[in-house]
C-alpha cells in the first residue's frame, strides 16, 4: 500500500464559497484522487482555512504556519511515499506577506522539512509533488505569478510539479476557490502524475 499525503489550505479543505460551506467529501480534490488511484494507494487530506507555506497568521485560533504543523504530519502519516504541497494563495494576503516570491521561499521550506524530516523506521524520503494553485481572478494579488516561481522552484529542487490552472478554475463568488466540478476534476487531473511519480 502507497501513502500520499495531501497537504493544503481550503482548496484542499473543500472550502465552498456558494454556502459558505464545505463541499461534500466526495467533491473534494484528495476524494477524487483516490478514486482515481484505486485500493492500492491511500490517500490523507490535510486541508486547513488559511493555512500558508511558512508564515503566522495571528487573527486566527488555529496555528496556519505551515512549515510548523508539516513535521507533526509526517510522523503521525509515516511511511509516506509522496506529499503533495498545494498552499501559497493565502501567503498573499497583505498582512501575512503578499509576495509571490516570499511564497515560493516558504514553499522551498516545505520540501526542505519532507527531505530533511527524521523517520525513527528508516524509510526513504517521500517524493514531493508541488501544485500551483489554480489563478486567481484578475486583481488578486499575486494572481497567476506562483505557477512561474513554483515551476523553477521544481527545477531547482528536483521535485514534481503541476500547474492547477491548466485543468480548473476558481468560482466566480471569491475568486479563490473552486466549485465542487472543479474540485473534483483536479484529484482526477493529478491522478496520472501520482502514477508516474510512484511508477505505479
Amino acid at each position: 500500500m502507497r501513502t500520499v499525503l495531501c497537504y493544503g489550505d481550503s482548496l484542499t479543505w473543500g472550502y465552498d464559497a456558494s454556502g459558505p460551506r464545505r463541499h461534500a467529501l466526495e467533491d473534494r480534490w484528495p476524494v477524487a484522487l483516490q478514486r482515481e488511484l484505486g485500493d492500492g494507494v491511500h490517500v490523507v487530506a490535510e486541508g486547513l482555512n488559511g493555512r500558508t507555506t511558512a508564515f503566522d497568521d495571528n487573527l486566527v485560533g488555529a496555528d496556519r504556519n505551515g512549515a510548523r504543523f508539516l513535521p507533526t504530519l509526517l510522523s503521525s502519516h509515516a511511511p509516506l511515499d509522496l506529499v503533495i504541497i498545494m498552499l501559497g494563495s493565502n501567503d498573499m494576503k497583505s498582512w501575512i506577506h503578499g509576495d509571490p516570491f516570499v511564497a515560493r521561499q516558504g514553499m522551498r521550506r516545505l520540501i526542505a522539512i519532507v527531505r530533511g524530516h527524521d523517520d525513527p523506521l528508516g524509510h526513504p524520503e517521500p517524493k514531493v509533488l508541488i501544485v500551483a494553485p489554480p489563478v486567481a481572478s484578475p486583481g488578486k494579488k499575486g494572481a497567476g505569478e506562483l505557477a512561474g516561481y513554483y515551476e523553477q522552484l521544481a527545477d531547482e529542487v528536483g521535485c514534481g510539479f503541476f500547474d492547477a490552472s491548466g485543468v480548473c478554475e476558481v468560482c466566480q463568488i471569491d475568486g479563490i476557490h473552486m466549485d465542487a466540478e472543479n474540485s473534483r476534476r483536479l484529484g482526477e487531473a493529478l491522478a496520472p502524475v501520482v502514477r508516474v511519480m510512484l511508477k505505479l
